[in-house]
């Protein structure tokens, strides 16, 4: 499967809104929005055409999939599993999203970015249930509980996230056990738990072109 290798900051640039790809970066004046807050390229300036419903729809769902860094054959594939769920398809596609392993890796702090939290789960540094996973794409049900492994409690990437992550907080529907590094999935997540800043609605409108 393809994967994106280039500048993050540049994918930030582009949606015109910080999506915290680059962990405490995004969080100083280093950040590429407080430098340039317009397009990337060669044209990002000067380029300024009027969105039509298709492009807004567009750039919804780009912002989405970026933010949880995702490819499009694999997003794509969770929209079709939230739209064979009753109820509203757009809050069942977020709440896939956050139930990611890498995502719930990010969330409770042991990662600085979901990028991040993507790498230490691919390295093996995760634990689900006591057992080691390495696919970040795995989906997280309510009572499951997510430990980075003892020897990796030491690694400085694990404790400067954590350091990081006591001014952030944790979302409600976990609960994180910092002694243990451990975090329990307490509940499934609704949108009001979700911070990400995007039109869900617009997404499944696109997709149902």
């Amino acid at each position: 499967m393809a994967k994106y290798t280039g500048p993050v900051c540049r994918l930030c640039r582009r949606e015109g809104v910080k999506l915290f790809l680059k962990g405490t970066r995004c969080m100083t004046e280093k950040c590429a929005i407080e430098r340039r807050s317009y397009p990337p390229g060669q044209h990002g300036q000067s380029r300024r055409s009027r969105p039509t419903e298709y492009g807004t729809q567009l750039r919804e769902k780009q912002k989405l999939r970026r933010v949880y860094g995702m490819q499009e054959r694999q997003f794509l594939k969770t929209y079709h599993l939230a739209v064979r769920r009753k109820g509203i398809t757009g809050e069942h596609l977020l709440s896939l999203l956050e139930r990611r392993l890498d995502n719930v890796v990010y969330r409770l702090g042991f990662a600085a970015s979901r990028g991040q939290a993507r790498q230490l789960v691919n390295h093996g540094h995760l634990l689900v249930n006591g057992r080691k996973v390495t696919i970040p794409s795995m989906s997280v049900n309510v009572g499951d509980s997510v430990e980075v492994r003892e020897k990796s409690r030491q690694l400085v990437p694990v404790q400067a996230a954590l350091d990081v992550a006591e001014g952030r907080g944790v979302p409600n529907w976990l609960e994180m056990e910092r002694s243990l590094f451990k975090g329990t999935v307490q509940a499934l997540p609704t949108k009001e738990d979700i911070d990400v800043l995007v039109n869900e609605q617009v997404v499944v409108e696109l997709y149902s072109r």
